[in-house]
């Protein structure tokens, strides 16, 4: 009796301890047989039209869409998280605040909260955040890391969980130029690294950007469909940075041309399977979440059913799409039509999850 007893205890004890388990960002590329069951567990309570919309991400503030447009999506579960903007710290915490409330009230599951807080852009887009020096002005790795973890303090502060930084591109490029760590490609990588290290270290998403590549073409995705003739000759830099662990890379509304593996036949590449999947996810081994640049920028809004290009390329998050609803429905309707691509967008929807549970957002 007494051996049953303990045994029982025991039995009890673990089952509580497995509850009470807790995941952190570096659990994220680990195997471990609860986190899967729990991501099973949480996916499982969803029904498709609220997985797919786990991959749309609108954006809120001065640039981004209205309370009461948001509000509305978030009631129907028709996203996984929000972008701020364009706005002040003190704003974004509050709206942060109502939003977490409203999607509480929805039964939705924990928004991923992101921002360009980059450090040549987060005066602008958060004011009131701490002084950070730009990127191209930086003179050390400690001040990279210090730097990093200035923009970490104030993020935390406001419950942003992802941040779309750092730039690795090289600067020629006019449109990235004060953005990026300078032009040269052991620096940018080494200096990348420490920014996404810190980051991350800190508990919030890094996002190696713009895949595959910005530095060397001409124009701004912006305005246009812009191309990276011939070579890329940046994409070397993000190997390094996938093996250091980073969580995610953002993928630009850049053409490749004159390049007979990797042309995208006048294509952005986030709507390319080639440059996503094949190179990006199969011959570099990226096993993170990929997103989308903001797919209301000249570079890409032009196209037919962008955001379903986009996920069919292997996009696991669609940044700004113009109609959230469309594009929730094009994916929504290509799932219903095509099991592979079911599976794929299944196993994006999967690893947002898992990146949600792996932020604490579900403690």
């Amino acid at each position: 009796m007494k051996t049953l007893l303990t045994t029982l205890l025991i039995i009890g004890l673990c089952l509580n301890s497995s509850a009470q388990k807790k995941y952190d960002l570096s659990d994220f590329f680990q195997y471990d047989a609860e986190l899967e069951q729990k991501v099973d567990d949480i996916f499982e309570t969803l029904n498709d039209t609220s997985r797919v919309g786990q991959m749309i991400i609108p954006a809120a503030g001065r640039l981004g869409k209205s309370q009461e447009h948001l509000n509305d999506l978030l009631s129907k579960n028709y996203i996984g998280g929000i972008l701020l903007l364009n706005g002040t710290k003190e704003g974004f915490t509050e709206m942060v605040k109502n939003f977490n409330a409203l999607n509480a009230s929805s039964n939705g599951l924990p928004l991923l909260y992101s921002a360009d807080a980059e450090p040549s852009l987060i005066g602008y887009k958060i004011k009131n955040c701490a002084p950070v020096k730009k990127a191209n002005l930086m003179v050390s790795r400690e001040e990279v890391r210090k730097f990093a973890k200035s923009i970490c303090n104030d993020l935390t502060d406001i419950g942003i969980n992802y941040n779309y930084a750092p730039v690795v591109d090289m600067s020629p490029n006019e449109a990235i130029s004060y953005r990026a760590f300078g032009n040269d490609p052991d620096t940018a990588q080494v200096w990348s690294k420490v920014f996404i290290e810190e980051t991350q270290r800190q508990g919030i998403v890094a996002t190696a950007k713009h895949f595959p590549g910005h530095g060397y073409v001409v124009g701004d995705t912006h305005k246009k469909l812009v191309y990276i003739d011939g070579e890329m000759r940046e994409v070397d830099n993000y190997q390094p940075l996938i093996e250091a662990g980073v969580l995610s890379i953002m993928v630009a509304h850049i053409a490749i041309k004159n390049n007979e593996a990797y042309n995208t036949d006048d294509l952005p590449s986030s709507v390319s399977k080639k440059i996503v999947t094949d190179l990006l996810k199969n011959e570099m081994d990226f096993k993170g979440l990929v997103v989308t640049d903001a797919m209301n920028m000249g570079g890409v809004a032009s196209i037919p059913n962008c955001e379903l290009k986009a996920a069919k390329a292997g996009c696991d998050l669609i940044l700004m799409p113009i109609d959230e609803e469309k594009a929730l429905f094009d994916i929504l309707g290509g799932i219903q039509q095509e099991d592979a691509f079911k599976k794929q967008v299944y196993a994006s929807v999967r690893k947002i999850i898992r990146l949600k549970v792996c932020l604490g957002l579900f403690e």
